[in-house]
């Protein structure tokens, strides 16, 4: 299971990769829209983060000096950030074009989450 944890932590990172670059490409073009990266990424960051948390639960059982418990306030709050993101860009992603605010909305929201990863300990 150790194995599984590490594969979903990549995928994990290329959801991440995905979001970020969909919202990055469009820097400096007009019209900004919800492209495919933006949603798929959004959405492999939700399933891969689901199944790594269910994970850690029985591989703490197993090896709790290796695995520790997730912190169930982290992760919350890293849902609800997720979750919103994908409200945005669910609710956009059929539309021509996007305002600058919802595309910095998923922008700052999908940094945000990397930062609290990072430094929320």
């Amino acid at each position: 299971m150790s194995f599984l944890l590490h594969v979903l932590v990549v995928l994990h990172f290329l959801g991440l990769a995905s979001l970020i670059g969909g919202f990055l490409v469009q820097a400096k073009t007009t019209p900004r829209v919800i492209n495919p990266a933006m949603l798929h990424g959004a959405l492999t960051q939700l399933v891969t983060g689901v199944l790594m948390v269910g994970l850690l639960y029985p591989l703490h059982s197993q090896n709790p000096d290796e695995y520790g418990l997730p912190d169930n306030a982290k992760i919350g709050v890293k849902l609800l950030i997720l979750l919103v993101i994908l409200g945005l860009v669910l609710a956009n992603r059929k539309k021509p074009s996007i305002s600058t605010g919802v595309w910095a909305a998923i922008g700052g929201l999908a940094t945000a989450n990397v930062i609290i990863a990072v430094f929320w300990s």
